[in-house]
């Protein structure tokens, strides 16, 4: 069956996504239309493709115990001279996603992953690129600002082409309570509870 690789992500929702996607594009980041807009709980990650069903369930095991949680975005920070990163910076909700990632990452569940780095939830604006075009996503989004009730959070698989595509969205045990601001990539008329 082979290997795939799977990210586990809370999606920035609309209009907040599209908008720091296109950003992204225009700082010349070439992987800006490939990666949907995130703060990250798994990063990519290769698995046999036949683990896919026994990731599922524990996806959908940990989101049923998950209650909704504020996320605020607040300003910019980067991670340079470690890494050639730009990010947008959570302000609100970093506790939640740390406590979140964790029980998805939990050694009992097939999703086992030791970090690199210590986790940093982030929203990525900016990576690899020129200086120049790091310190302008730097500068330009400093005062960037959103929030919304996070009640869920997905599945990616990274194609051959590089694309993320969304698999599947795990809503929390409260979601259906939770009334939120609309998923990256659907219209701002018509609302759905999800972040």
């Amino acid at each position: 069956m082979g290997t795939v690789t799977l990210g586990v992500s809370i999606a920035v929702p609309e209009p907040y996504g599209s908008l720091l996607q296109e950003l992204r594009a225009g700082f010349g980041d070439p992987a800006a239309h490939g990666i949907p807009t995130h703060v990250t709980l798994v990063p990519p990650t290769e698995v046999d493709a036949e683990r896919l069903p026994a990731i599922q369930a524990h996806l959908a095991e940990v989101a049923a115990g998950v209650r909704s949680f504020p996320v605020r975005l607040s300003g910019t920070g980067t991670f340079r001279p470690l890494s050639p990163v730009v990010y947008v910076t959570l302000a609100e909700g970093v506790s939640s996603c740390g406590w979140l990632q964790e029980r998805v990452r939990d050694e009992s569940g097939p999703l086992v992953r030791e970090l690199q780095f210590p986790y940093h939830p982030h929203v990525t604006v900016a990576h690899g690129i020129a200086e120049e075009a790091m310190d302008r996503a730097y500068t330009e989004l400093a005062d960037f600002e959103a929030a919304w009730t996070c009640s869920s959070f997905a599945l990616y698989e990274q194609g051959a082409d590089g694309v993320w595509r969304k698999l599947r969205v795990f809503d929390f045990g409260d979601a259906r309570h939770v009334s939120g601001v609309p998923a990256q990539g659907t219209s701002v008329d018509t609302p759905t509870p999800t972040c």
